[in-house]
């Protein structure tokens, strides 16, 4: 039946936080009122947050476990499952699993794994095993000489619903500053002489050169008449913003200034910024902090990126560190979401609404999750 009461629970709405109970019947919220109830079967929550199912809508958590160790491969629906159990426990009860389509170096596992991958999260969800619903996020490397080829047989099934434009080309966006892209590879154990450093750079912006605007054209032409969401990625100035906004998009991924989050904010684009920045106190990769968009008004919504229980973390921390209402900091990883993704069924506790429901506790300063409801079934 998918049923269940929750009582004593101090409940997180769109506008307020009520101490009362929520009722789900067939998966369904039914009822949220002030007040406790002795019914039958009730849950006493001792005066824990009841909060919507957190919405997830850019995780590259899944690599890790498709290569729990340099070298390994592992079997993509095992993986798949593995990962779908972290996000639960996280919280998180809708996942947009983000697929990268193309990589600008030449031997790389998300090109190896990318169609396996693929299939394994279509087949998950087709035997009813994934405790989360999960959707597809496409992140189309515009500047992959091959992104076509890969990306245009994974276009049709309806699980693709969010499509990121993306361009990791050394001397701009995320890599504006090029010793930045050096480090990063450096930890993945690359490592180049300078003349060898100069030619994988060179290779690189040529590359861009020859396939960014014309694939970003044809990603455009296959989109269109879809059911998908465009976002930009790792926005720098407002010129990429303008842009951006001129060809569809209606998110800003992670941008990486203020100057880039202004201009999404004045043209209406939505703002995401990593929840690991929250937490952490600062970007990994020396770019705008997440607090300082937040202390500023430029963020809209959170992504745990490649930490899944940094969604909840950095949601809380909104609220403890940036002064803002519960209601407020859950709609960046909730209701704000949703909308942004045109699930209207989710991500805000009110009747009528999918009984997607997290019970959490503050234990000194840390948001813990204890239990987890997808569409009224107990999940974790």
């Amino acid at each position: 039946m998918n049923d269940f009461v929750l009582t004593n629970a101090r409940i997180v709405l769109d506008d307020s936080v009520v101490h009362g109970t929520l009722i789900a019947r067939n998966g369904v919220i039914r009822l949220v009122d002030e007040g406790s109830t002795q019914a039958p079967g009730a849950i006493d929550c001792d005066g824990d947050f009841v909060i919507p199912g957190l919405i997830e809508l850019h995780t590259d958590n899944l690599e890790k476990h498709l290569m729990p160790r340099a070298g390994v491969i592992w079997p993509a629906l095992p993986a798949v499952l593995t990962h779908d159990a972290q996000i639960v426990a996280s919280g998180i009860t809708t996942v947009f699993d983000a697929l990268s389509v193309g990589d600008l170096e030449e031997e790389s596992v998300r090109i190896d794994t990318l169609r396996s991958t693929y299939d394994a999260i279509i087949a998950g969800q087709a035997s009813g095993a994934l405790r989360a619903d999960h959707w597809i996020h496409l992140r189309c490397e515009l500047a992959y000489p091959r992104l076509l080829e890969a990306l245009e047989p994974l276009m049709n099934h309806t699980s693709v619903r969010l499509l990121s434009l993306m361009d990791h080309t050394p001397g701009q966006r995320q890599y504006q500053d090029i010793e930045q892209y050096r480090k990063y590879y450096s930890k993945n154990h690359m490592t180049w002489t300078e003349e060898e450093f100069a030619d994988v750079v060179k290779r690189r912006v040529d590359q861009q050169a020859n396939y960014s605007a014309r694939h970003e054209t044809a990603v455009l032409d296959l989109a269109r008449g879809r059911d998908v969401v465009l976002a930009s990625h790792d926005d720098t100035d407002a010129e990429q913003v303008a842009h951006a906004q001129r060809i569809g998009v209606t998110i800003s991924e992670f941008p990486t200034t203020q100057t880039a989050a202004d201009a999404a904010q004045k043209l209406g684009l939505a703002t995401v910024m990593g929840a690991p920045n929250v937490v952490r106190g600062g970007s990994h990769s020396g770019n705008v902090s997440a607090l300082e968009l937040a202390q500023a008004d430029r963020l809209d919504m959170l992504s745990s990126d490649y930490v899944p229980a940094s969604l909840m973390h950095g949601a809380f921390m909104l609220h403890t560190h940036a002064g803002w209402s519960m209601p407020r900091a859950v709609a960046t990883v909730a209701s704000n979401p949703a909308k942004a993704l045109g699930l209207h069924d989710r991500g805000q506790l009110k009747p009528g609404y999918r009984a997607d429901v997290v019970r959490m506790r503050a234990v000194d300063g840390l948001p813990i999750v204890r239990h987890v409801w997808v569409r009224g079934e107990r999940s974790f």
